[in-house]
C-alpha cells in the first residue's frame, strides 16, 4: 500500500503525509527510512544547522507539577533555586556564545509563567543584548498573554519556545496544573504579536509513537518549523526516575518520522541528547539539522566547541534558520 520511497517522492512532489502514513514510517525498515529522511532535508534545508543555546535565567521552585521536571516543587530533587537573573549575567552569556559562533540564544525560566514587573526586568536584559551583540533571542517564560509578548518582541526577541510535550491524549498523564490547551493558546498569542514559534516534547514519558506523531501534526497545524526533540532523563526524585532511556535507534526513527511529517522544519535534538552514545549524530543524518548546545536546564550538555566539530565533520553550516 504505502513505500519509503514513495512517500518520500510524494513529499518532493510537495505533497504532506497524513497520521496513517506517518504511522507506516514508524515501522518502517530503519535504514531506509533514515535514509530517506536525510534526503528530504537535504532538499528542504540543504546544509543549514541551526544551533542554539540556552541559559537557566530563573531556576527552581515551580509550581507546576511537570513529572518529569528537577524544578518542580512538587518533588523532592536538591535542584538550585534563585530568581530572575541580573542583565549582567544574561547578557555576558549572550556575547559569549556568539563569539563562540552560536547565532540564536534562548533565555528560559521557570515557573507557569512571568510576572508583569520580571517581564519588564527581562525585556531590559534582551534590549542589552541587542546592544551588545547580533545574536538572535528566544524565550521561554511559559504561559504569557499577547501584551506580554508584544512588549517582548518589541525589546527584541524573535522567537518563543514552548513545548506540547506529548500528544493531547497523553498530556494529562504528564501535567496536571496546565492544560494543552494553555500551551496551545500561549503559542498562538506569541504568533499573533508577531513572534516566530519553537514547540516540541519529551521522548521516553511513555508516550506511544502514535503519540508523538499526534504532537507534530498538531505542531503542523499551529505553522511551528522548530521542533525540539528531547530525550527523557530520568532524573532520580522524580516521578519517572525509574523510567528506561531510548536507544539510539529509537531516537533515529523519531527524527525521521518528523521530518517526513514537517519537510522543512529545523528537528533540534535538545534535553538528553548526551545519554545517547554518539551524541546524536546518527540524528544529524537520520533528519535532525538543529541542535541546543552547551549546559541544559540542570544537566549538563555538549561543549559548543564539539558541537562545531561534529558540524564540520558532517557537513553542516550554522544558520539562522526560519527567523
Amino acid at each position: 500500500m504505502y513505500s519509503v520511497e514513495g512517500l518520500k517522492e510524494k513529499i518532493w512532489n510537495s505533497g504532506t503525509i497524513n497520521k496513517e502514513e506517518a504511522m507506516f514510517l514508524a515501522e518502517a525498515p530503519l535504514e531506509e527510512l533514515c535514509r530517506a529522511a536525510d534526503d528530504i532535508r537535504k532538499k528542504f534545508c540543504e546544509n543549514a544547522f541551526d544551533i542554539c543555546t540556552i541559559i537557566n535565567g530563573k531556576s527552581g521552585r515551580c509550581s507546576e507539577d511537570c513529572k518529569y521536571c528537577a524544578q518542580s516543587a512538587y518533588y523532592p530533587v536538591k535542584t538550585e533555586s534563585y530568581p530572575l537573573m541580573s542583565s549582567e549575567e544574561i547578557v555576558s552569556q549572550a556575547v559569549y556564545n556568539e563569539e563562540r559562533g552560536v547565532l540564536r540564544y534562548s533565555i528560559v525560566t521557570s515557573g507557569k509563567r512571568l510576572s508583569d514587573e520580571e517581564i519588564d526586568q527581562v525585556c531590559e536584559s534582551i534590549r542589552q543584548i541587542k546592544k551588545e551583540s547580533n545574536i538572535a533571542v528566544c524565550v521561554s517564560f511559559g504561559l504569557l498573554n499577547e501584551t506580554q509578548y508584544r512588549k517582548i518582541r518589541q525589546a527584541g526577541a524573535t522567537r518563543v519556545h514552548n513545548n506540547l510535550e506529548s500528544s493531547r491524549r497523553y498530556f494529562k498523564e504528564i501535567c496536571t496544573t496546565h492544560t494543552y490547551d494553555d500551551k496551545i493558546e500561549a503559542l498562538l498569542a506569541a504568533k499573533r504579536a508577531g513572534l516566530s514559534i519553537c514547540s516540541g516534547g519529551i521522548m521516553g514519558l511513555g508516550e506511544t509513537m502514535e503519540d508523538r506523531i499526534d504532537m507534530v501534526l498538531t505542531l503542523r497545524d499551529l505553522g511551528v518549523k522548530s521542533i525540539p526533540v528531547n530525550l527523557l532523563n530520568p532524573i532520580p526524585g522524580t516521578p519517572y526516575e525509574g523510567k528506561e532511556i531510548l536507544s539510539n535507534d529509537e531516537m533515529c526513527r523519531i527524527t525521521a518520522v518528523f521530518r517526513f511529517l514537517i519537510p522543512d522544519a529545523s528537528i533540534r535534538l535538545a534535553g538528553g541528547r548526551g545519554l545517547l552514545t554518539d551524541k546524536g549524530e546518527q540524528c544529524f543524518s537520520s533528519g535532525a539539522n538543529a541542535a541546543i548546545s552547551g549546559d541544559m536546564l540542570t544537566t549538563s550538555g555538549i561543549s559548543i566547541r564539539q558541537d562545531m566539530e561534529m558540524l564540520e565533520k558532517l557537513g553542516y553550516k550554522a544558520v539562522l534558520y526560519h527567523g
